[in-house]
């Protein structure tokens, strides 16, 4: 793994190839949406740009961008899934979050971030916006709706981080993995439940929440025999009857 400098702090990012994977688990980022009030649709704004902005489908499993590579541009999902992901020095992975439709992600390069701190691949097969730094600082300066809305949405993805990190230090595993399934299915938030999620492994759930594949299983499995989620071919299905196993004490 090569290391690049961070201009003049001398920091050190490590660059990770796509589809590297360690055993590693950490603290989870739960998904985060928000729901614009006012019939304001970001996605609407974006596409009226002329310059800076393109638009991508991106399969199954494919990297948008790597943990090191340069941090040019913003990204909003327009339909799709995206994980996040960071790799220490030593090799171990660990999943930051996954953003649900109508998320924005790498607005870190908003803030002077020269290198990308995470990778980001498609969960689910995805359509990406894809607009420039320069273009979307533009945007920010001149449309002050657009500006005011997106501070809210930073605004409530870190206080659900704030939330995350509480749910990791203090819950077992299995309310946090009853959390995160729970909100997976917009139980909680503003927009409506989805019927079924998709498919994701054990091994992805187990790293958002910071325990085994095993532990997964195992819960899974009983959430399963509680009658709290069912399975068919296509996904998940969850039932909001699981928020019993939140609030049990």
């Amino acid at each position: 793994m090569a290391e690049r400098r961070l201009d003049a702090t001398a920091k050190k990012i490590t660059r990770v190839p796509p589809k590297r994977r360690a055993s590693a688990v950490a603290t989870h980022r739960a998904p985060v949406a928000i729901e614009y009030a006012g019939g304001f649709d970001p996605r609407l704004l974006l596409t009226k740009l002329h310059t800076g902005r393109s638009s991508r489908d991106y399969q199954r499993n494919e990297s948008v961008f790597s943990q090191g590579d340069a941090a040019d541009a913003v990204f909003y999902i327009e339909t799709g899934k995206i994980k996040l992901t960071v790799v220490s020095k030593r090799g171990k992975e660990a999943v930051v979050a996954i953003l649900p439709e109508a998320s924005f992600f790498g607005e870190g390069s908003l803030a002077g971030q020269p290198l990308r701190m995470s990778t980001a691949s498609v969960v689910q097969r995805s359509t990406l916006i894809r607009v420039e730094k320069a273009a979307m600082l533009d945007l920010l300066h001149h449309d002050k709706e657009f500006a005011e809305r997106f501070l809210a949405y930073l605004l409530s993805r870190n206080i659900r981080m704030e939330a995350d990190l509480v749910d990791h230090l203090f819950n077992s595993s299995e309310k946090r993995l009853a959390r995160l399934l729970l909100l997976l299915a917009n139980f909680g938030q503003e927009s409506k439940p989805i019927p079924l999620i998709a498919k994701m492994s054990q091994e992805t759930l187990a790293e958002m929440i910071g325990t085994t594949r095993s532990r997964v299983s195992y819960f899974l499995n009983r959430f399963r025999g509680l009658g709290f989620i069912d399975y068919d071919g296509d996904g998940m299905h969850v039932h909001s009857s699981l928020i019993s196993v939140v609030l049990h004490d």
